[in-house]
């Protein structure tokens, strides 16, 4: 398995107060796979995207990533464990307001040792004619398209998106998730998606359901459909 992740636990709090947010999460996620992590909000999902993205740090249990495990790592390593293998896509976009399109999208190529190419990169997102404009031109999807260019350009291995199509109309969530799919096809990142959209674990190759701070269920999608038929 390319993602282990075994007995994860994690608290917020302290005496009185300390609530267990993730009480012993075990799965895994095969290499060049998408992965959605459905539940509703307080459920945990985003806490599990941050800890396998080295951002929080687990209590209990072991997360390893193609055989390197994040618990062993000091902050040195774990800087360049996120720098080297991840590519982050939040729901808001965090683009840098007075560089281009394409001067954001080259901060993350900067960052790798192997990045993709940017121009190729500006023509698969449908960005080469907006190359030249700042956020502040763009609209909403073309924002969040840049965004994803900015993390997909490093090339990195797991792509980890929290929900990327959360500020987004039905049309423009749309577009994205069809993009995330076709860079998926193109360049094999392996992806992993938290939602509480229901319709997007169609497009999943798995998905795992959390609800409490637990898996609720958890199932390989045999019936697997492309984004652009997802209806909600």
């Amino acid at each position: 398995m390319f993602l282990e992740i075994k007995s994860i636990e994690k608290y917020y709090g302290t005496g009185e107060n300390r609530t267990k947010v993730l009480k012993g999460i075990t799965t895994g996620v095969e290499k060049g796979k998408i992965c959605v992590l459905l539940g509703p909000s307080g459920s945990g999902k985003s806490t599990l995207l941050n800890i396998i993205g080295g951002i929080e740090k687990a209590d209990g249990g072991s997360i390893s990533i193609d055989g390197s495990k994040i618990e062993d790592m000091n902050e040195k390593q774990l800087s360049l464990y996120r720098r080297n293998h991840l590519g982050y896509v939040f729901q808001f976009y965090n683009l840098i307001p007075n560089l281009t399109v394409k001067e954001n999208i080259e901060v993350g190529a900067f960052l790798s040792k192997n990045p993709l190419d940017t121009d190729e990169l500006l023509h698969t997102l449908g960005l080469w004619e907006h190359k030249d404009k700042v956020p502040s031109q763009l609209s909403g999807g073309q924002q969040q398209r840049t965004s994803i260019g900015r993390a997909i350009v490093k090339n990195p291995d797991i792509l980890l998106c929290d929900e990327p199509t959360g500020a987004l109309d039905y049309k423009t969530s749309k577009d994205i998730l069809k993009l995330i799919e076709t860079i998926n096809q193109k360049y094999g990142n392996t992806v992993i998606i938290v939602t509480h959209n229901d319709a997007i674990k169609l497009m999943a190759d798995k998905v795992i359901k959390l609800r409490d701070g637990n898996i609720r269920k958890e199932y390989e999608n045999t019936e697997k459909v492309n984004a652009e038929e997802l209806d909600w």
